[in-house]
């Protein structure tokens, strides 16, 4: 796809809400690649920062948002999990992008006149060889494209950017180096997500149940709050821990394979929910067929 087929189609004041989707980042972003790959009726809405894409979609601005959620080689994406429980919107539905990091730099720029490179943390994390084997500064910044774009601006041949090729050509950058990720098959996770719950018909095809949930302050808590899953034949995809009140109590994001409207589930969550605090059921989605694939 090229820059000039990208641009036009970004959200204006005169968009039908309903069409618009919200991402972080500047245009050209890989958010932005996720939108066009995932969603591609609908017209991206750049979004300064996470908290403001969850504005979009609660205030009416867009009618989902398209958020990165974690990365096959960096791990967890900062932030997004301390939103999840108090941003008002539901997970409907998974995205996996395959990213490919491009080293960008002004037209007089060469790679042995680069000192200093800026990326949103997570990129710079994934390009930790090259920046490393190059010997220069990496500069965290708050997002992929919006780094290409100010380097281009300030048009320094010490400055280089990591971002996507198309942030490249949007912003008139040259690629000193392509392909530069540390791992060649690094993909970012991304989740749909949308003021109401659209769960999906439990009888056709794998199902995801993401949820969160505080557990008591007690010893053996998390093995009795996750029992009930073993007892009840239910596989955990996925479980992290945050600690919250102080350092005091533990609350946990999990995944889940199955729907809540299958009996299975719905017993080991009454079991989790009976030794735990709290119990938000964040959201029941299709499971992406990157998952069978990958």
């Amino acid at each position: 796809m090229s820059a000039s087929a990208l641009a036009p189609n970004l959200a204006t004041d005169a968009t039908d809400p309903a069409t618009v989707v919200a991402f972080q980042g500047a245009p050209g972003a890989y958010s932005h690649l996720a939108c066009r790959e995932a969603l591609p009726e609908f017209a991206p809405l750049p979004c300064a920062t996470f908290e403001d894409a969850f504005s979009a979609v609660r205030d009416g601005k867009a009618a989902c948002a398209l958020i990165p959620i974690e990365n096959s080689t960096a791990g967890r994406v900062a932030d997004i999990h301390q939103l999840l429980p108090t941003g008002g919107l539901y997970i409907t539905a998974e995205h996996f992008l395959r990213v490919r990091h491009q080293l960008l730099a002004p037209k007089s720029a060469t790679v042995k006149s680069i000192k200093r490179v800026y990326s949103h943390v997570q990129a710079l994390s994934q390009c930790r060889r090259l920046i490393k084997d190059l010997g220069i500064e990496p500069v965290v910044s708050s997002d992929t494209a919006g780094s290409a774009k100010d380097v281009a601006e300030r048009n320094n041949p010490e400055e280089a950017a990591i971002a996507s090729a198309i942030a490249g050509e949007l912003y008139g950058l040259q690629i000193l180096r392509a392909d530069i990720e540390d791992n060649h098959t690094n993909t970012t996770r991304f989740i749909k997500l949308e003021r109401q719950r659209r769960d999906p018909d439990p009888n056709k095809g794998g199902c995801i149940t993401a949820i969160m949930f505080k557990v008591r302050s007690v010893p053996a808590a998390l093995y009795k709050a996750l029992g009930g899953f073993a007892t009840n034949g239910v596989n955990v995809i996925k479980l992290e821990s945050y600690l919250t009140d102080g350092f005091k109590v533990a609350e946990f994001y999990a995944e889940i394979d199955g729907h809540p409207a299958q009996r299975h589930v719905d017993l080991a969550l009454q079991e989790l929910e009976y030794f735990s605090r709290s119990l938000k059921v964040l959201g029941v989605f299709s499971a992406h067929s990157f998952r069978s694939e990958a």
